[in-house]
């Protein structure tokens, strides 16, 4: 396979810039070991920033979001919802960082309008009585999923291509040039090699794991960071605690749901990445002083990244490393071909895609402007089913008894499993039911999949889709990734529904997921043996 991009990763960054060099006419393909967003670029709040959380200790980032904010807005409207956001202080919080946020933010050009605590409590009921400030900043919700399957589906729309499940192996490289890379298929063990006239690394936290294999080792740390998915909406506004960043200040709406986080714990490897108990306790009782209900809420979920930051300062803090992102040329290592693109933020994905892009087309001699700052992103049909609520609107409109209602909690009908099936297999994929559920909300409702999953393999079955064991290893292999995510929220409520997929899981299909991350946990809260 011949290219002259070839870009390694498909996060917001890597399928930003696919649409960034396929808008100028440039040939590229984009290989990703997993799927679309299946690093950090899925697992964080889905907050658009206005760049108003930086303003006291990073005030380029707070630029950057700021801007970046803005063209989102306007080049991808459909993945963003413009809640806006309020900053809240309560008593106990330092008063003068509250009485200097104005003034930083202001240096920063973002608007940062004083709210009337009252009148912003009769707006956000869920803020605490003990709040003493709240400022209004223009930050907004969006759909990270959404943002990076219709920027991907445009690149494709014009010439790009992308590989999932493909893994980099490893390089050939004569002289300066990386004249090869060894590409595996992760389902069939398949190996090929392309040749690329320029090669980016963008592969977020696993950015120096690729560098290495290219001779071109670059300096990174990891900050995990965990967070809880509440069951129900909290607030229409992204609420952020009045302070300089630290755990627990973003209650992040979105959709049906609030997504409450997060924490900053330092790691060295990115294996097994999953959210604890303790920090699940730690979240909560470090954001109940702005949110008191949260002592009472049902979590459906939690769910952990790992954030790829720049440099390896000994003993650094991850809250004090620079949010900004890098491209490095590897000329100083001998390498004329190969980018590294690092660090940064979901907001800024764009910025970083035409700094990338204006560097590998000034290598190729390719002329061609940066168009992504000022076209829109197409809608794409087979993109649209990760917003909650679009599927019962359109179903009720267009279809009857003939389309059944897979998922009753996020309202997934058939045809549209039908739709994402169809988009995957015209791609040359083989689609399974953790496709289906990346590209919809079958499985993100307070069931956690319990009886969609297994509807929907049904439903698949009687396609024809799925054969013999197939439909079986699917679900038990859709739940295992579900588990991980319930086994630091299982009390109240959320252990009564995980006893219930539980025992549909084990009980009707006879699977055992004894040593799963959750399994455990659920067999002791649920024996009296210990309750997280």
């Amino acid at each position: 396979m011949e290219t002259q991009v070839l870009i390694i990763g498909g996060g917001a960054t890597g399928t930003a810039l696919a649409r960034d060099l396929a808008l100028r006419g440039v040939d590229c393909v984009l290989v990703e070991r997993d799927d679309i967003n299946a690093g950090a670029s899925g697992r964080n709040h889905g907050l658009l920033h206005s760049g108003a959380r930086y303003v006291s200790n990073d005030h380029e980032a707070a630029v950057e979001c700021r801007t970046e904010g803005e063209i989102l807005k306007r080049v991808a409207f459909r993945s963003i919802q413009d809640t806006g956001g309020y900053f809240v202080a309560v008593a106990g919080d330092d008063e003068k960082y509250v009485a200097d946020f104005p003034g930083h933010c202001q240096r920063s050009g973002i608007q940062a309008k004083v709210i009337d605590v009252a009148e912003a409590r009769e707006r956000e009921p869920a803020i605490s009585e003990h709040a003493i400030a709240v400022y209004e900043v223009p930050d907004a919700s969006v759909d990270p999923f959404r943002l990076s399957l219709e920027s991907m589906a445009q690149a494709r729309s014009l010439g790009a291509r992308l590989m999932r499940r493909t893994r980099v192996v490893g390089f050939d490289r004569v002289g300066s040039r990386i004249v090869g890379v060894r590409v595996r298929d992760t389902v069939t063990g398949a190996e090929q090699r392309i040749e690329a006239a320029q090669v980016v690394n963008a592969a977020g936290a696993w950015a120096r794991e690729v560098a290495l294999l290219a001779g071109a080792p670059v300096e990174m740390l990891y900050s995990k960071g965990t967070l809880l998915i509440t069951h129900g909406r909290m607030a229409q506004h992204v609420i952020n605690r009045l302070r300089k960043p630290g755990n627990a200040d973003i209650l992040m709406p979105g959709g049906t749901v609030s997504v409450l986080g997060t924490t900053s714990v330092r790691v060295d490897s990115l294996e097994d990445i999953h959210p604890t108990v303790d920090e699940v306790d730690l979240i909560i009782d470090e954001a109940s002083p702005m949110l008191p209900g949260l002592r009472s809420m049902r979590f459906i979920r939690a769910y952990a990244g790992v954030r790829p930051l720049l440099g390896s300062p000994a003993g650094a803090d991850g809250r004090n490393v620079s949010r900004g992102f890098a491209l490095y040329d590897h000329e100083d290592q001998g390498l004329s071909n190969f980018v590294t693109l690092t660090g940064g933020k979901l907001t800024t994905c764009r910025l970083m895609a035409e700094r990338a892009a204006d560097f590998v087309c000034g290598r190729l001699g390719v002329s061609s402007p940066c168009l992504t700052a000022v076209e829109v992103i197409p809608a794409a049909p087979e993109c649209e089913w990760t917003v909650p609520g679009r599927a019962p609107r359109e179903w009720m409109r267009a279809h009857g008894l003939d389309d059944p209602m897979l998922c009753e909690c996020e309202m997934v009908s058939g045809s549209v499993v039908d739709l994402l099936y169809a988009s995957l297999r015209s791609a040359g994929d083989m689609p399974t039911l953790t496709d289906i559920g990346l590209r919809s909300r079958v499985g993100k409702g307070a069931c956690q999949g319990a009886f969609c999953a297994i509807r929907t393999v049904a439903h698949l079955y009687q396609r024809g889709d799925f054969q013999a064991r197939r439909g079986l290893d699917e679900i038990t292999d859709f739940f295992r990734e579900r588990w991980r995510g319930q086994h630091a929220v299982l009390w109240g409520e959320q252990l009564a529904q995980a006893e219930l997929m539980e025992a549909l899981n084990c009980g009707l299909f006879g699977e055992e997921l004894r040593g799963v991350a959750g399994f455990d946990a659920l067999r002791a809260a649920a024996s009296g043996e210990g309750t997280p």
